[in-house]
């Protein structure tokens, strides 16, 4: 138990640098988290499964992404310690994912069901405060990552990631980074390349 409170201590953590949080609301999210660990590889959530809950990263890192039909993998997002990752879309509208969401090294997290979310923010207002906050960041960068593909050059794709993403430059697969930037590993190499020996 005390364990598990030591890792929500991250959860309220983030929590505070948005909104007002007392000792009793802690123990209200508290009551509401599942621990769960996800070893390397292991799937969180299947596209076609419904995304009962969202996860709080502890530690470790998952990545989502869709197949499209010709079998190619597209990284919409890395959640590395301290970020939240589920299917937005499932998650609220309890429909079917269209993304698939996984380990990339063993990882541990926090999960928090729809259902106590919601509970949630009738028992705790400013938690539905922080998760405002949360969700319009994140659709904000989608937009800003949306725009950046179709006007940026894969070089300066690779310095937003960098930027964004600073502790998992040295840690991923590049084919990977590759597939979240939509270039080619060979590329990447050679903007890597580019840019160390500009450093």
């Amino acid at each position: 138990m005390e364990e598990m409170k030591e890792k929500a201590e991250k959860l309220f953590e983030g929590i505070k640098r948005h909104t007002e949080l007392s000792p009793a609301d802690e123990e209200k999210i508290f009551s509401r988290l599942t621990r769960k660990v996800i070893k390397r590889k292991q799937f969180y959530l299947h596209e076609g499964q419904i995304a009962k809950s969202a996860a709080f990263v502890v530690s470790g890192c998952l990545r989502s992404y869709s197949i499209d039909e010709n079998g190619f993998e597209h990284i919409l997002q890395f959640a590395p310690a301290n970020w939240w990752i589920t299917d937005m879309y499932s998650f609220i509208s309890q429909k079917e994912s269209y993304l698939n969401i996984n380990a990339i090294e063993d990882s541990e997290v926090l999960l928090l069901t729809r259902v106590d979310q919601l509970d949630l923010f009738d028992e705790v207002p400013t938690l539905e405060r922080y998760f405002r906050i949360i969700t319009e960041n994140s659709l904000v960068n989608s937009h800003r990552r949306l725009l950046d593909n179709m006007s940026l050059t894969a070089k300066e794709r690779y310095g937003k990631f960098c930027q964004v993403y600073p502790t998992l430059i040295n840690t991923l697969p590049q084919k990977q980074i590759a597939q979240f930037l939509g270039i080619t590993p060979e590329f990447l190499s050679k903007v890597r390349n580019e840019s160390l020996r500009k450093k």
